[in-house]
């Protein structure tokens, strides 16, 4: 296109590759997305920064190119994506068991930001403020949830995807997590205060993105997180119509 193109115009191109028929027709797709929020009390959480923005673009993305998209998503104030059911949850455990109540899927794409830690003992009343200083929280460790669904042995995704939010080494440090949670590409992005997105990525209407896999690192320029998703929605119809055709 000599222009920048529209997503159905991406579409129909992409089914004229395919043969006319939408790439990802008779595939399921999992994508997480947003934030979870852990309880600390009736009124406080404990939260990573998601708008939920990247995530629900790529649930978009997928089902516009024929998938059955299922879309886990933590608490966000995004409109349902049309044309995806969407599970609301607000906790890790509680995505963790959407995700697998979801399965079995073609792909799983985790861009959800969940949190890394909860309060190991909700408090069923408000903490008060007593003048003594602030509470103790113990914290207990959340589950992994790219890491469980790489593992799923016989039901895991044929490709799970991952997302990485650094602030430093952003391609080192998505490598080392593509090894150890298990998954096949890790799509990283800076989200430090010196990235290239202004204003920074948290809620922002743009994204730069690196996609790593056991081939290596393909950056991405600085593009609208639509287009990201696109971009990405096509790279997993390549990899899933390529796999299907060695399999055969």
């Amino acid at each position: 296109f000599g222009r920048m193109a529209e997503p159905d115009e991406i579409l129909q191109a992409i089914a004229g590759y395919f043969g006319g028929a939408a790439p990802l027709s008779g595939r399921h797709a999992l994508v997480t997305s947003g934030p979870t929020h852990e309880p600390i009390d009736p009124v406080r959480y404990i939260a990573n920064r998601s708008s939920g923005k990247q995530g629900h673009a790529i649930a978009t993305a997928l089902s516009r190119l024929g998938a059955r998209t299922t879309l886990v998503s933590g608490p966000t104030q995004l409109a349902d994506p049309a044309g995806v059911d969407v599970v609301h949850v607000e906790s890790a455990d509680d995505m963790l068991a959407a995700c697998r109540e979801a399965l079995p899927a073609d792909v799983a794409v985790c861009a959800a930001a969940v949190a890394d830690w909860r309060v190991e003992r909700v408090s069923a009343a408000k903490l008060k403020k007593d003048g003594g200083g602030p509470p103790k929280l113990a914290l207990a460790t959340n589950p992994d949830i790219l890491a469980a669904l790489s593992r799923m042995g016989n039901r895991r995704p044929h490709l799970v995807v991952g997302f990485a939010a650094e602030t430093e080494r952003v391609v080192e440090q998505a490598r080392v997590k593509r090894e150890k949670k298990g998954c096949d590409w890790i799509v990283a992005n800076d989200v430090s205060a010196t990235a290239s997105v202004s204003g920074g990525v948290f809620g922002a209407a743009d994204n730069q993105v690196h996609v790593i896999d056991a081939a290596g690192v393909e950056s991405w320029p600085l593009m609208t997180k639509q287009q990201v998703a696109e971009r990405l929605a096509r790279r997993v119809a390549d990899h899933l119509h390529a796999t299907a055709g060695s399999a055969a």
